[in-house]
């Protein structure tokens, strides 16, 4: 039972505690992931709640045709543009950078700190939305490309090609804005 699918069987069995090491498990990277989304802490701790709520209501709907892993972004996901939908992104403090509960600097937190913190994370949002989702599933959640593919329901060639134009689109406006990339 300490695998991920076992926890969730267990859930969508009404175990509370399978729940409460799945969040353990898995609510660093998730929160991560919804942080940059939201663009703020409170929003993101918010989204997570709603998160772990939905996966309560809904582990016996999982099928196994997924990681658990990506089961549950995808359930973030649709939580977060459920919540998001139509609300203007905050523009992000230096707090809300560096207030990650990430255990090391992965390559986004690297460009940023060497960045000198908001022109990365600005050149970020301003990437249309299906870019940021990329940027944030790949170097904020770490998932690899497939399991992006399969929270975003994509190829994974589409995957490689937002990355890539989102990567190109960051470099130009660091360029134009002369901040070493």
């Amino acid at each position: 039972m300490d695998s991920d699918e076992g926890l969730l069987r267990a859930v969508a069995g009404g175990d509370a505690a399978a729940l409460s090491r799945l969040y353990e498990r898995h609510s660093g990277a998730l929160f991560g992931y919804l942080h940059r989304l939201a663009g703020d802490r409170m929003t993101a701790e918010e989204i997570l709640q709603d998160t772990m709520l939905a996966v309560w209501r809904s582990a016996g709907a999982f099928e196994g045709r997924a990681k658990v892993t990506t089961w549950l972004f995808g359930v973030a996901r649709r939580q977060a543009h459920n919540r998001l939908r139509g609300r203007a992104r905050p523009e992000p403090t230096s707090a809300d950078l560096t207030d990650r509960p990430d255990q090391g600097a992965g390559p986004e937190e690297l460009a940023i700190a060497a960045a000198g913190g908001t022109p990365v994370a600005a050149a970020i949002d301003r990437l249309p939305e299906h870019h940021r989702d990329v940027i944030a599933l790949v170097f904020v959640a770490g998932l690899p490309l497939a399991d992006v593919a399969e929270v975003l329901a994509i190829p994974v060639g589409t995957v490689k090609s937002r990355l890539y134009h989102a990567r190109a689109a960051v470099a130009a406006a660091l360029t134009a804005q002369e901040v070493p990339e």
